[in-house]
């Protein structure tokens, strides 16, 4: 009874919910890309001709916003599910957290990335604290592999969740990047935790 209260409130929630409607008039797979509208208006990090690598891209509105504004760059999206094709991107379904997708990844660079990406995050369990450190485990995999491959100018940019891990991964941020801002769009839901950490320029 329970989760179909909370299945039929996601419902009602999606119907009055601005983003969803408009994603479908921009012709974006979720409301997730308006997140990354608004960072890159915050922080103007896109330009054409980018490489960038899409972490825990389904069902793809990142890479779809990326290869609107990159044109002629290169994006590698990977992710655990299948998606659809999109302009500009190499797709590899797998578990990012594995050597061997990542290696795979790197197969595909021609050069170094300029921008990383994560969208990654665990099913979530609904319990707060666990959903955060899992989420954040993943943020710091992306960020470390991140450190390997990026242009030493690139941009590196993740969900957070506020909880358990938030200040030990700003810190990491901080060992590997030499400008470190986390900031919560308009988009982000009112009652997510989510926030996103935004990284730039290679110490």
């Amino acid at each position: 009874m329970k989760k179909n209260k909370i299945s039929k409130n996601w419902v009602n929630k999606q119907r009055r919910d601005t983003y969803v409607r408009q994603s479908k008039v921009d012709g974006y797979r979720a409301r997730s890309a308006y997140k990354l509208i608004e960072i890159n208006e915050k922080f103007k990090i896109f330009k054409g001709g980018m490489n960038i690598i899409d972490i825990g891209a389904a069902p793809g509105s990142w890479s779809q916003y990326a290869s609107k504004v990159v044109k002629s760059g290169k994006i590698i999206s990977i992710d655990l599910k299948e998606m659809l094709k999109i302009q500009n991107t190499i797709q590899i379904k797998g578990d990012f957290t594995t050597l061997e997708i990542q290696n795979q990844i790197k197969k595909c660079l021609n050069k170094k990335p300029d921008v990383v990406m994560s969208d990654m995050a665990v099913n979530t369990t609904g319990i707060k604290n666990i959903d955060s450190i899992q989420t954040g485990e993943l943020c710091k995999e992306a960020m470390i592999f991140s450190k390997d491959v990026i242009a030493s100018k690139g941009v590196f940019i993740s969900k957070i969740f506020m909880g358990g891990t938030f200040n030990e991964i700003v810190a990491l941020g901080k060992k590997i990047f030499k400008e470190v801002k986390v900031f919560k769009p308009k988009s982000s839901r009112k009652d997510s935790k989510e926030s996103f950490i935004i990284c730039k320029i290679l110490r």
